[in-house]
Order: C-alpha cells, then structure tokens, then sequence
C-alpha cells in the first residue's frame, strides 16, 4: 500500500486530491495538511511513502516546506501546482529544494482533462513513491539523489574519457524526472560563449515550459527561450520544447540549420519527445551531434541515441549516483548506445571541452 501525505492549503483541491487518490486500491491517503508547517509535522511524523506538495500555502511555502522536509525526514515529493505563471517558477524552484517532479493541479470532474489528470496523478503517485532520496543537509542547491540500484559497477567500468572526432554542430539535450534541476545545473554553468545551439525535450506537464523555460534563464549566461518553429538555431542559444510539439532541426537550402516543431504522434507516449529530437539531429547533421541525456523514468530517447551512434555523433548520459531517477541513462547504457558515463557536477565541464 502506497501511503501518501495531501499537503494543500485549499479545501476543493484537497479534497479532490484526496478523492482521486483514494480511488486506487493500492494507495492511502494518511494524512491531510493545510499548511507548509503542517506539512513538515506530518512528514517527520506519519513517515508517508510520498508527498503531493502545494507550492502556495499559508507560514511555510511549498519551497521551504520541501527544503525542511529533505532536510529532516526526506521522502519523495511530487509538487502538484496550477499552471499560472508565479506557480510555475515557485515550483521548479521546489526542485531545487528536493522535489521530484511538477504536476499541474487535476481539474474537477466536469474537465474534459479530468481523466487524463487523475491518470497522470495516479502513475507519477505511483513511480515516484519508489525512489531512496537522501538527505540533503540544507544544500537547497544541489540535485536530489536515489539509490535506485540500476547497474552501479557496469557504469563505472566504462572509460572515463573519449575523444570527440570532427566539428559538433549542436547539442541535443533529454531529461524527465529530477530534469529542471539537473537542467539548470548544467546550463548555468555554460558561458555565454558556448559554441552550439542547444536543443532540450523535457518532459513536463502542460503550461510548464515556459515557466521552465523563464526559470532556467534566471540563472544561465545563455540565452534560453521557447522554441520556434523555423527560427535559426543559434549559438549560445538554449531551445525548450514547447506544450506538445516535438522538437528537431533542420538544414536549409542554404546550409542554416532552423527549428522543426512537429504535432505529428507521440513517440510512446511522448510529445515532445528524447527520440524524436536525437533523431532530427543525427539524420539532419550526422556526426555533428553531441548528445546527453538526464535523469529520468522510462527509455524515451534510446531509439534516437541508436541514430545518434549509427551516423557518427557522440553521447553522454548522466550516472546514477546524479540521477534522481537513472531510468533513461540506464537503458541508453544497456543498449550501448552512451560512449561516457559522467557525474552532473562534471558535465558542464566535459561539454566545455569536447564543443571547444
């Protein structure tokens, strides 16, 4: 039985929370708190197996409240936020503090969205009540850990260094969950002048991205906006994903490589997706293509990393240790397709390195 805290200062929200959650077989709700103080007492007392976290509530936000709860009693925290812009950036600074993921909040049963919501609610409950977080002795800035066992020696075995043969042209960037964080660890530590065009799918609820997108630019000397579609890709320019589109590049007549926005399918159950931008990338610049990919559930974008290698680009995935979920970087590794295997704090480094 997965038993969750509902800390949400609102009543009709709570209660729906409460209503969908309760609804599961597999899931109990052990305790309600109206306020980021609450939400504190709760979590270090009834030891819950997840929190769904409210980001503006009453004597402690949902920020400070998730800092003080990773710092004392650390569980995983699932934010559940409405979609308005002040909640979007408070809520990606929760991932700062030790939230796993943001999720917009479900609308009432009367939605057409309604479904959809409590599904989502329903699978994000259940996969993330699973990961080992750890303690993050006040360090609002670091990255949130797991232990989730995925194969710790077979990372390490792997060579610690390569050399990158020929000219990158751009770089292709995927992350899910535990990703805004990791995302703004990397991208602040960019210098303006970095050499390519970066492109990034981040799987995020709907509403998110610009917020996303606003967030990781407070903090980067790189220029970071949503995408649009036909714009040239730019050095020194960070791309976000837009609401469902997928996100590519192509070459033009002229040799300028531009934006490709698609709202063709999903790919899997993804739109924007890893594998539909890794593999606009390798088909449209081949070897050109310098590839990472972040932590995260699931194997959305090992196909496009198979491109990414067969046609002579280069991968880096995050390691385990970094990764609050090393789900993508796992079955990227298992596939063969990463050629290294390297820790969050030293990817910015290595990119500098390897992009020249």
């Amino acid at each position: 039985m997965i038993r969750v805290l509902v800390a949400e200062d609102s009543a009709t929200a709570r209660a729906l929370l409460v209503s969908l959650l309760s609804s599961e077989p597999d899931i109990t709700v052990v305790g309600e708190a109206r306020t980021g103080t609450e939400a504190v007492e709760m979590a270090e007392r009834l030891k819950p197996d997840l929190v769904t976290m409210d980001v503006q509530m009453p004597e402690l936000d949902g920020i400070e409240a998730t800092r003080q709860i990773m710092t004392r009693s650390p569980r995983p925290i699932l934010v559940v936020s409405s979609a308005a812009m002040t909640d979007v950036e408070l809520s990606l600074e929760a991932t700062r503090s030790g939230a796993l993921m943001v999720i917009a909040k479900p609308q009432g049963v009367h939605s057409p969205a309604h479904d959809a919501d409590h599904r989502q609610l329903i699978s994000m409950v259940r996969a993330l009540s699973t990961v080992k977080v750890v303690r993050r002795h006040g360090n609002a800035g670091a990255t949130p850990t797991s232990t989730a066992a995925q194969p710790r020696a077979a990372a390490r075995a792997l060579p610690a260094t390569w050399s990158a043969a020929g000219t990158f042209e751009v770089l292709a960037i995927a992350a899910s969950t535990g990703g805004p964080a990791a995302l703004r660890a990397v991208l602040s530590q960019l210098p303006g002048s970095f050499p390519l065009p970066v492109l990034v799918v981040q799987h995020i609820a709907r509403g998110f991205s610009g917020g996303l997108a606003h967030w990781l630019s407070g903090d980067s000397a790189l220029g970071v906006k949503l995408a649009e579609l036909g714009e040239p890709a730019r050095p020194g320019t960070v791309y976000i994903a837009p609401d469902d589109r997928h996100l590519g590049i192509r070459r033009d007549a002229s040799g300028v490589l531009r934006i490709v926005l698609d709202a063709s399918a999903p790919v899997g159950t993804f739109r924007p997706s890893a594998t539909y931008l890794f593999r606009s990338c390798a088909e449209q610049v081949g070897r050109g293509v310098l590839a990472v990919i972040l932590t995260g559930m699931g194997d959305d974008g090992v196909d496009g990393l198979r491109d990414v290698r067969r046609l002579g680009g280069r991968v880096l995935a995050q390691d385990e240790a970094s990764s609050v979920i090393f789900g993508m970087p796992r079955e990227a590794f298992l596939a063969g397709v990463v050629d290294q295997v390297i820790a969050l704090d030293d990817l910015p480094r290595r990119l500098g390195e390897i992009a020249g």
